[in-house]
């Protein structure tokens, strides 16, 4: 069984995925708390919840906007939240026109209102683009929140709280954005529920 293709490969991931886990936990238990909180407050002052990354982080947006807009386990009221980079003809349209780099922000200068927040996911910390839409947010008066990995990259100096997930290592920092993203979707299905009962 141990030489079965894929069985070490597994293992690896397995026992990386724990460690870095492991030191994340207070920075993912905090941050979920943070987030949550910056996502109520938005959602009660009937604000918008925009969210953004690159690449891998792209669908991890979209699947958090998902679970807003849908539902992560229960029936309730939906959340306004929209992906940004979702929509294929713009996104390409803006890249010809202003260059990749702004295709993010040239959403958030359409979409983004004061009062609103800016959910900003790069493994990095350096995607040129997510950092461009941290920059837009800000000056359109939105709020931004961040997460990364180690060290938090440039976009933590541009984010009011930022989950730092304790690697560089893109898959294992991606499978922590993912806890953490299910944990506030948790967390805000469960306000949003108490807030309408």
């Amino acid at each position: 069984m141990d030489d079965q293709p894929g069985t070490r490969a597994a293992e690896a991931a397995l026992d990386e995925h724990l460690e870095v886990l492991a030191a994340s936990r207070a920075v993912v238990v905090d941050g979920v708390v943070a987030l949550t909180a910056e996502i109520l407050r938005t959602v009660r002052a009937g604000g918008t919840v925009l969210v953004a990354g690159n690449g891998g982080s792209a669908a991890d947006a979209g699947h958090f906007v998902a679970e807003l807009v849908g539902r992560y386990e229960h029936d309730r009221a939906a959340v306004r939240a929209v992906c940004l980079g979702a929509s294929t003809p713009t996104l390409t349209a803006v890249s010809n026109d202003y260059g990749y780099e702004r295709a993010l922000a040239r959403e958030v200068e359409a979409l983004a209102r004061p009062g609103d927040l800016l959910v900003a996911i790069s493994t990095s910390g350096r995607s040129a683009n997510v950092l461009a839409a941290a920059d837009a947010a800000t000056a359109a008066g939105c709020t931004v929140v961040g997460l990364t990995g180690a060290g938090g990259g440039e976009l933590a100096g541009r984010c009011r709280t930022t989950v730092e997930v304790a690697s560089s290592s893109t898959p294992r920092v991606q499978e922590v954005h993912a806890l953490v993203l299910h944990a506030v979707a948790r967390a805000v299905e469960e306000q949003v529920q108490a807030d309408g009962s």
